[in-house]
Formats: structure tokens, sequence, C-alpha cells
């Protein structure tokens, strides 16, 4: 399968569909069936503790499996999450942006299955991983 959106159209499609969170993510990289994504760490970020929260972790996930599917697929902008599960093992750096590489591991016609690794920048070792599962509208 070719990749119909790359990180140019992508970025593109994430100011005009939801321009309340666009400029907080940065595309790195959109291959077949794989996509980088930064998340640029902010204070709103962080939680007690000197930790990027949780939920800023999920949205990167989620972003990472939702651009990929789309690099795929085109401008469907009701690809919807639908299932995820995610692993929380390492405390991410508070001063480092986080990086989530994306792995499609099924793209069907009514689902698609990713596979995310979250890391702080500069590390070898994940903070995160998440698998997300997205319902692809008809």
């Amino acid at each position: 399968m070719a990749v119909k959106m790359d990180a140019e159209a992508l970025s593109a499609f994430l100011v005009e569909v939801f321009p309340q969170v666009h400029a907080d993510f940065v595309i790195e990289d959109v291959q077949d069936m794989a996509l980088r994504v930064r998340l640029k760490v902010a204070e709103r970020h962080l939680r007690p503790g000197g930790t990027v929260s949780g939920p800023s972790m999920f949205a990167l996930a989620d972003v990472a499996v939702y651009l990929a599917v789309l690099a795929m697929i085109g401008p469907k902008a009701l690809t919807v999450t639908t299932s995820c599960s995610m692993d929380f093992m390492r405390k991410p750096r508070a001063n480092a942006d986080l990086i989530g590489r994306c792995t499609l591991l099924k793209l069907g016609r009514s689902l698609a299955v990713g596979d995310v690794l979250l890391f702080s920048e500069g590390a070898e070792a994940p903070v995160a991983r998440a698998t997300m599962t997205y319902a692809i509208p008809s």
C-alpha cells in the first residue's frame, strides 16, 4: 500500500481539523505503515513529581496511530479510537520532548491496529508502549 498523505499534508490536516492541539505535535517521518511524531513538551504537559503526565503520553500515542492510519487511507476525519492498551514503563524526562514511533500492525477496510513506542528525546529505552485499534468510516 502506498502512503496517501505525507508529513506536510498530515500537518495541514491537523491544523484544519484539530486547531486546538495541532501546535503540540510535529510529524517527523511518514513511511509505509509507520510514522514518527513528536510531542513538544511544555509546562502544561507536566504533572507533580517532574514528569510528563499520563494523559499527555496517551495523546501522543493516540495522535501517532491516528496520523499513521490517515497517512495510508487519506483524510478521513471521523476515523476514531475504539480500543487502547497502554503500559507506562519508565518516568519520562520533564525537560525533553516525547517521540512516538508508530507501526501499523493491521490496516483493514473497517479497522486498523497500531503499536506505538514512546521515548524521551535522547533516551534509548521506551517510557511507554500503547496498542490502539481504530474504526475507519466507510
